[in-house]
């Protein structure tokens, strides 16, 4: 992993440690991501947004299906975080052994939770690597509870077994950014259907 002094106060901005669900079609998936951010502070107007990495097979569902699941967690699921974040959808139907429920939209939406929202996508920006998804709220699950999950408490109490594969996957993920950040401006059109 790179890193240098203005890096690491980058990092402060992080969001919760969230888990997103998405399908499209047959196809189904789950991730791991921390930069999902509140987009409005309007009761009546409810929108989050998240960057989602292109490589990700979660970011085809999302731009085909123009929908996501966006869902806090607590602390208590860490082993959670291992099954969606450290393993590639691609290769693995990665919610098939994690309880959950079809949501409002028909997206799955985990029953072990802090809170989960639907999210309809509105718009679209093109990152160079990544797509910044805003979307509109159109579902709310409330869950148990405890404390939100958040990268920093993640970093202090990841596994010893996990910090060499974590470590593999974020230098990738570095790798990756470095190698694709011009922008392409590549426009949303909507979904692409049922």
């Amino acid at each position: 992993m790179h890193t240098d002094a203005g890096y690491e106060l980058l990092r402060q901005f992080a969001s919760p440690v969230v888990a997103i669900t998405s399908r499209f079609r047959d196809r189904t998936n789950g991730m791991i991501s921390d930069s999902a951010v509140r987009a409005s502070i309007s009761p009546k107007v409810p929108r989050l947004s998240v960057y989602i990495h292109k490589w990700h097979f979660s970011h085809d569902l999302i731009w085909d299906s123009g929908k996501l699941c966006i869902h806090l967690l607590h602390r208590g699921q860490m082993e959670l975080v291992h099954q969606l974040g450290f393993v590639s959808g691609r290769t693995k139907n990665k919610l098939a052994e994690i309880p959950h429920l079809t949501g409002l939209t028909g997206l799955p939406v985990l029953r072990d939770r802090f809170a989960a929202f639907e999210l309809r996508v509105i718009n679209t920006m093109d990152a160079g690597y990544a797509t910044h998804f805003l979307g509109h709220v159109e579902a709310v699950h409330q869950g148990g509870g405890g404390e939100i999950l958040t990268a920093p408490w993640f970093r202090d109490n990841i596994p010893a077994t996990w910090q060499e594969a974590w470590l593999a996957n974020y230098r990738v993920a570095q790798d990756e950014i470095e190698q694709h950040s011009e922008i392409v401006d590549r426009r949303w059109t909507g979904p692409r259907g049922p």
